[in-house]
C-alpha cells in the first residue's frame, strides 16, 4: 500500500513506527499511540512499557484470545510478549521518573511553537485524572507527539501558544502529524519533513505556529 493511499491516521502510525529503534524501552500513550503496539512488533528487543504495570506489551489479541485481566493504561485488552514482566504502579513510575524509558509516544490536543504540550484535559469536561503524561514528558529520554494536524472544526492544533492546560513546557522533541514532521530545538519549531503529496504551503496554511523550513 502506498503512503498516499493510507488514511491520515494510518500515515501517522506508519511514520511514527520509524522512530522506534531496536533495543529500546518505549511507553505508548493512550489513544492513537496504542496502535503502534502492532506496528512495532517487528522491532528487535523493543519493550513496550505501560504505566499501569506491564513491560512487554504485544499486539492486540484475537477475539478468542482476550484476557480481561491483561490491559494497557487505556483499559484496552492487550497481549504480552515472551519474557514480559508485571509490577505495581509505584515501580512503573519509578522506571519513568528514573529515566529508564527511552521514548514516550504521546497523543496531543495542542502543541506550541516552543514544544509545549497540552494533552490531558479540556476545561469544563470531566476527566478521571491527568494520567502519567506529566511524568512521561519529564522522565522519558525523548518525547514524540503524534496527532491530527487540525481538529474536527478545522482549526490548527499546532499553536503559536497552547490555549489548553499544559502537560509540560518545551518537552516535545518531535511532532508527527498527518501533514508533516517537526523538530524542536532552542525554542524553535522546524519543519523537517512533509507527508507524501503535501506541500510546504499546505502545511503553512494548516499551522498557526510559526516555523522554519529545513527539509532534508
Amino acid at each position: 500500500m502506498s503512503a498516499t493511499s493510507l488514511t491520515p491516521r494510518e500515515r501517522i502510525i506508519q511514520r511514527a513506527a520509524q522512530e522506534i529503534e531496536d533495543g529500546t524501552v518505549v511507553n505508548l500513550g493512550i489513544g492513537l499511540p496504542t496502535l503502534l503496539a502492532g506496528a512495532s512488533s517487528g522491532r528487535r528487543d523493543v519493550l513496550l512499557q505501560s504505566e499501569n504495570g506491564l513491560l512487554g506489551i504485544g499486539p492486540y489479541p484475537a477475539a478468542d484470545a482476550v484476557d480481561p485481566d491483561l490491559i494497557n493504561a487505556g483499559k484496552e485488552t492487550v497481549t504480552a510478549v515472551s519474557g514480559a514482566s508485571y509490577f505495581d504502579s509505584a515501580e512503573s513510575f519509578a522506571m519513568i521518573r528514573g529515566g529508564h524509558v527511552d521514548l514516550a509516544v504521546l497523543g496531543g490536543m495542542e502543541v506550541s511553537a516552543a514544544g509545549d504540550l497540552a494533552n490531558w484535559t479540556i476545561p469544563g469536561k470531566m476527566v478521571k485524572g491527568m494520567g502519567g503524561a506529566m511524568d512521561l514528558v519529564a522522565g522519558a529520554k525523548r518525547t514524540i507527539v503524534i496527532m491530527d494536524h487540525v481538529n474536527k472544526a478545522g482549526e490548527s492544533k499546532v499553536k503559536a501558544q497552547c490555549t489548553l492546560p499544559l502537560t509540560g513546557r518545551a518537552c516535545v522533541d518531535r511532532l508527527i502529524t498527518d501533514l508533516a514532521v517537526f523538530d524542536f530545538a532552542d525554542g524553535e519549531m522546524v519543519l523537517v519533513e512533509t507527508s507524501p503529496g503535501v506541500t510546504v504551503e499546505a502545511v503553512r496554511a494548516a499551522t498557526e505556529a510559526p516555523f522554519r523550513v529545513a527539509l532534508g
